[in-house]
């Protein structure tokens, strides 16, 4: 049994090149689990553009992830955690010339750079707290801490640049013109960043080296590439009343459907609703009715329909019903699932 993604290489490969032509020194973020690729893919996919596309540097999310990275991938890995002493002091790979460090502290950059000077002096870019507010030196510290690692009496470090991540969405180009136009820097890495928002910092910044890291819109940005689908183990006839799963629920009159897809494979995790629209709230308050009644539609789909959940999905199957009067699929079928594929673990990724 398997949960498979199944990717239109041709397709998803134009698309990944159309993304880096409309973004002009685009670093392609590889982190957690890899987009629902796998990390193992995208980093074959990325060294592939760095060949093909001229694609120097990637970004990973955090040290753990650095370390596969760097031995994979042939150019420079910037992580975006920050560097924090009472964190990463002992990492191994810390010294590795090709890997880029984000600091937001004096104090973090000073210890970085004085525990790898027997392996030369590391890459820094200085993080912003941006109107994301997560981490990164407020703007009125952002000067100091620039000089800091540029200076050499400071860190001891190399200054690669600065960075700012920003909020999903558009509207950014004042906040991040209000950084450049302040700070003497010349290369930003920027993530969150639209095409058109980055031309204009463009005409109006010539001489600022802007590399934008993108993760979802690229490997993303063309979902009708990508299909993912469970094999069906079982399909048989039940009659109402019948009971089934962990829960011992009541079943109606009609099929019973097992196919492979469960809370491992990520099938039907979900984060806090992000409902902003009276549509999207009436969604989320009729969804939750029908969940206390004990009615979940399921994200596979069975002849043309949604199939409900018996129950919670199980770790790696979830056990499906069908009303009477639908053709049930047979066993070895496949079934479309719909997942986020920020937390898809497929069992075989297929690209064709």
């Amino acid at each position: 049994m398997s949960l498979t993604l199944y990717v239109d290489a041709a397709r998803w490969r134009a698309h990944l090149d159309r993304t880096i032509r409309a973004n002009p020194g685009l670093v392609p973020v590889v982190k957690g689990n890899g987009y629902g690729f796998g990390l193992d893919l995208l980093l074959a996919e990325a060294t592939r553009l760095h060949g093909s596309a001229g694609v120097s540097q990637i970004a990973v999310g955090t040290y753990a992830e650095a370390r596969l990275a760097l031995s994979a991938y042939p150019g420079d890995v910037l992580v975006l955690e920050p560097y924090r002493a009472v964190l990463h002091a002992d990492l191994p790979h810390l010294g590795d010339h090709a890997l880029i460090h984000n600091v937001v502290s004096a104090a973090d950059a000073t210890d970085l750079g004085r525990r790898v000077a027997d392996r030369g002096r590391p890459r820094v870019l200085v993080e912003g707290l941006a109107s994301m507010n997560r981490f990164g030196m407020p703007f009125d510290g952002m000067g100091a801490l620039l000089a800091h690692c540029s200076s050499e009496a400071g860190a001891a470090v190399d200054l690669a640049g600065a960075s700012l991540h920003l909020p999903l969405g558009a509207g950014h180009l004042a906040e991040v013109t209000r950084w450049v136009d302040a700070f003497d820097v010349s290369r930003w890495y920027l993530s969150h960043t639209t095409p058109g928002e980055l031309a204009s910092l463009k005409t109006r910044s010539p001489a600022i080296d802007v590399r934008p890291r993108i993760g979802t819109s690229l490997w993303l940005g063309d979902l009708g590439a990508l299909s993912v689908r469970g094999h069906v183990l079982d399909a048989r006839a039940v009659a109402g009343g019948d009971r089934a799963g962990y829960r011992q629920r009541r079943l109606r009159a009609g099929t019973l459907v097992v196919v492979s897809g469960g809370t491992a494979h990520g099938v039907a995790l979900e984060a806090p609703s992000a409902a902003t629209t009276p549509r999207q709230r009436a969604i989320a308050v009729a969804e939750g009715v029908l969940e206390a009644a004990g009615r979940v539609r399921s994200p596979f789909t069975i002849a043309g329909r949604a199939a409900w959940f018996v129950e919670p999905p199980h770790m790696q199957v979830s056990l499906l019903s069908l009303p009477e009067g639908v053709t049930p699929p047979v066993v070895g079928d496949e079934v479309e699932v719909r997942v986020r594929h920020t937390t898809l673990h497929a069992d075989e990724v297929v690209l064709a």
